[in-house]
């Protein structure tokens, strides 16, 4: 009988400006995979929680290939809820990629490959999904990894302002061990001048993001 080769369902593959983390302005081919465990209240990806394209992993590195530009990120939905996520990471790593991976931090991420970058999101409680963060993947993060907070309100950056010094983050960075922190507000729910303030106020190692795809097009595009 005939081996069936290892799939993915894929929402869409697409070649853009990277938005986010500290690879933010760069160009960047998007494999993003179709479900998510969460519910986060302010998704902006939702059409990615059903659906999607059948494809092999094979077919999804010739893809990136024929892009032809050496950064990729996998994200979702929630990529490391499939299994075969890790498959492809660890292709596209071997095909000489740069390989960044979104995760919302509630899956299990040792099983990662250590050559790829990490951005691990930590739901804080405005998300509706704060009970679902896995705290020992921060014992998983290398140099390579940021860990993003998603604010949606005052409440959101204390919350987050906390878990930085409870869980030692400031310190990590400082150290090099943790590559950056990432301050990212909900696009069009925070007052941007206020939560500068309040970073500089607080004196909190972060790097306040805005989601830079979100202001070259219109907020609401797909496939951006």
């Amino acid at each position: 009988m005939k081996e069936t080769p290892p799939f993915l369902r894929v929402t869409e593959v697409f070649h853009s400006i990277q938005g986010e983390s500290t690879w933010a302005g760069m160009p960047c081919t998007f494999i993003r995979l179709t479900g998510c465990p969460l519910r986060c209240v302010w998704c902006d990806t939702t059409y990615s929680f059903h659906g999607g394209e059948r494809r092999t992993i094979d077919e999804l590195v010739a893809e990136a290939k024929g892009i032809g530009t050496l950064l990729v990120e996998v994200t979702g939905g929630e990529p490391l809820a499939h299994p075969n996520a890790f498959v492809l990471i660890r292709r596209l790593l071997d095909d000489g990629f740069t390989v960044l991976v979104e995760t919302s931090g509630a899956v299990d991420v040792s099983p990662r490959d250590p050559r790829c970058h990490l951005i691990m999101d930590l739901k804080c409680p405005g998300s509706g999904e704060v009970d679902k963060n896995l705290w020992s993947n921060l014992d998983h993060l290398s140099a390579r990894d940021e860990v993003k907070f998603v604010i949606a309100d005052r409440a959101d950056y204390e919350w987050t302002r906390e878990v930085i010094r409870e869980r030692g983050l400031g310190s990590r960075v400082r150290d090099e061990a943790l590559r950056a922190l990432l301050v990212s507000p909900v696009h069009g729910a925070v007052d941007l001048r206020a939560l500068a303030g309040w970073i500089l106020e607080d004196r909190l190692p972060v790097r306040l993001q805005l989601q830079l795809h979100k202001y070259i097009w219109d907020p609401d595009t797909k496939g951006v």
